[in-house]
């Protein structure tokens, strides 16, 4: 095992439970403004579509092809319309209400507070994520996680997305270190493993419902409690 110094988590999907999160607000959504009125004939129609949508809409951030500004101008017309709906009917604060919900959503991964904890006393510990300056913070603040991470790297920040190697370059230019003492850990297996690996960082692939993928990480766990068997 490597002596690493800096531990780089990505945040939504590896601490922050963005389903748990994004489901609650989405339910809540549905019945506050009626869309079994507006053509959405039940919620999970709703859940399904935007799971649909978001998924895309977000790969196609992640590879350039979307901006921040049309990912949310399109997320819900797209949604209602893949649902059965009409664009047109979608409230004008609709984006806005899901995004202030959703970030204010204290759900995290079980175990995800404690092994923080756990790392905080050996390493320094950080965030690399894809997700928006505004959105991650609350989050972070929301689910009590702010006070575990030193630097906290975004995609909007750097101008750069993972799997883009020049986001941990930007990393490891802010902490004044270098691949061989740094770890990745998140869920994607092309944002985050990839993106570690152009990068020349080891990698720590969190699997929970155990998927194959194509890639090798250095370390594979379904549960962040084996982190402590790791590091």
């Amino acid at each position: 095992m490597k002596t690493y110094q800096h531990i780089f988590f990505d945040l939504d999907h590896t601490l922050w439970d963005y389903d748990r999160n994004v489901s609650e607000s989405l339910s809540e959504l549905y019945d506050l403004y009626e869309l079994v009125n507006l053509g959405i004939p039940t919620f999970e129609a709703f859940f399904q579509s935007f799971h649909h949508v978001n998924f895309q809409l977000w790969d196609w951030y992640n590879v350039g092809k979307i901006d921040k500004h049309n990912l949310r101008k399109e997320r819900f017309p797209r949604i209602f319309t893949h649902a059965g709906g009409k664009a047109e009917s979608i409230p004008l604060e609709f984006e806005e209400d899901f995004m202030s919900r959703t970030s204010s959503k204290p759900h995290v991964f079980p175990h995800s507070k404690e092994i923080l904890a756990y790392l905080q006393a050996n390493y320094r510990v950080h965030v690399i994520t894809n997700g928006f300056n505004e959105s991650q913070a609350k989050k972070m603040k929301s689910a009590g996680l702010d006070g575990f991470f030193e630097l906290v790297v975004t995609s909007e920040t750097t101008g750069h997305k993972k799997p883009d190697p020049r986001i941990f370059h930007y990393a490891m230019e802010q902490l004044a270190t270098h691949p061989e003492a740094c770890l990745m850990i998140g869920d994607n297996p092309d944002s985050d493993i990839l993106g570690a690996q152009r990068a020349e960082i080891d990698q720590v692939f969190f699997n929970p419902d155990k998927k194959t993928i194509a890639l090798t990480p250095t370390y594979e766990i379904s549960h962040l409690r084996e982190l402590e068997d790791l590091l």
